[in-house]
């Protein structure tokens, strides 16, 4: 079992390339098998969750790799529909496989998807709004099998939440459904923006990616392409709290600004001073941190619930009392407990945290739980005195590509270790 030793109290300074967005890139993984030709993803970040996506492409038939950065996938001919349960349950985010084959190959035999442990993510939206598009769905013993007869077709779809996932998974087999298809209350989120520009680049036809309204045109082919990976928003908004609880100052690259606007000003008014410029954000720190007023997690452009806890780590040792409502997840806090134990003091019932800041963190040995609350348990080792031990890795390495690197880069002591 790996983990991270972290010797704390080192001031981060210098600049740190944001990777590519884990939540865009599975998503396009996912699109790549709508696509005929070859499909290059550049800016594709290294993380067990994209190989666990490839995984699941090589499984279906298609020819994936992944080297220095890009991955390759040609699903030219497909001979499988059906994802076994051991790779389902690799990532949460797996279900955004069912719209892509169910498009591409009319049928589709998928389990449940697993990955953290946040509470129940229901995906009543995706499965109702697949049978609204002509597909019949049934469960049995925790597997879906999943078929369309007579093709997909389009529809006004009108979600009561708006959920990414069913965005994805409706854009996802819509793209090759005969007519057209409307998504009402679609999610905003810039990953969707990414999807919808990556499937146009391979022949869709869609339109309104990015607002609460997605009209997809069906197609009856898609091509391949060359697409560059967007930058990983929740990437950037953890090294800013990793400037924050060091007092340090850091330069990101690849980091666009317009994508945190819900996030940049708490660290604002956490006493940081954020300069923003050419898809690079400066962050710094010296000034001792301040309380904020209440952050309440919601869907985009809100503040995101990725962030939570990293921004709460920072907040840990800000001066004074700060609020945070989760309206996202239910499980959400599960960090809360490891980052009592190196000294913080924060109490947390149901969808509210209440944070009061300490003037210091002491190491543990802490474990993660899930991706976010493990990075935010590695900002807290930045910031505490002493040696901290985070075990548990494997969450972490979900989203983060090699998080030790690019924080020793900057200055931390912190090394990956085994036993």
């Amino acid at each position: 079992m790996q983990k991270l030793v972290i010797r704390g109290e080192k001031r981060l300074y210098g600049e740190i390339a944001v990777q590519g967005a884990k939540n865009s890139a599975l998503a396009l993984l996912a699109g790549c098998t709508l696509c005929s030709g070859e499909v290059r993803l550049t800016n594709c970040p290294a993380l067990s969750d994209v190989f666990a996506a490839c995984r699941i492409l090589n499984r279906l038939g298609c020819k994936s790799r992944y080297s220095e950065h890009t991955a390759y996938v040609n699903a030219g001919s497909i001979s499988e529909c059906a994802v076994p349960e051991d790779m389902m349950r690799e990532m949460r985010s797996s279900i955004v496989f069912l719209g892509a084959i169910l498009g591409r190959k009319g049928q589709c035999e998928l389990s449940f998807p697993g990955g953290c442990e946040l509470g129940p993510r229901p995906i009543d939206m995706h499965l109702s709004a697949l049978e609204q598009m002509g597909a019949r769905i049934t469960e049995e013993y925790g597997v879906l099998c999943c078929e369309c007869p007579y093709g997909l077709h389009g529809a006004k779809i009108s979600l009561g939440f708006p959920s990414v996932g069913a965005t994805e998974n409706i854009m996802l087999a819509a793209a090759l459904a005969k007519g057209e298809t409307v998504i009402y209350n679609a999610a905003r989120e810039p990953e969707i923006t990414d999807l919808g520009n990556f499937l146009n680049c391979c022949g869709a036809r869609i339109s309104g990616q990015g607002t609460s309204t997605v009209v997809i045109s069906g197609v009856e082919k898609l091509h391949g392409c060359e697409y560059e990976v967007m930058p990983d928003r929740i990437a950037a908004a953890t090294y800013m709290a990793a400037a924050a609880i060091t007092g340090g100052e850091l330069d990101l690259k690849n980091a666009r600004a317009q994508e945190l606007e819900a996030v940049i000003p708490v660290f604002e008014q956490m006493g940081c001073a954020v300069f923003t410029y050419d898809e690079r954000i400066y962050i710094n720190c010296k000034r001792p941190l301040k309380a904020v007023r209440t952050i309440r997690t919601m869907p985009y452009p809100g503040f995101p619930t990725d962030a939570q806890a990293v921004v709460m780590a920072a907040l840990t040792k800000a001066k004074g009392t700060s609020v945070v409502v989760e309206n996202i997840f239910c499980s959400r806090y599960r960090h809360v407990d490891e980052l009592v134990r190196m000294g913080a003091n924060i109490k947390a019932e149901g969808k509210v945290a209440v944070i009061e800041g300490v003037k210091r963190l002491y190491g543990a040995r802490v474990r993660a739980c899930d991706l976010r609350g493990g990075a935010a348990l590695v900002l807290a080792g930045l910031g505490a005195q002493g040696e901290t031990e985070v075990e548990k890795v494997c969450y972490i390495d979900r989203g983060y590509e090699n998080i030790e690197k690019y924080l020793r880069e900057a200055g931390a002591d912190i090394t990956r270790m085994t036993g």
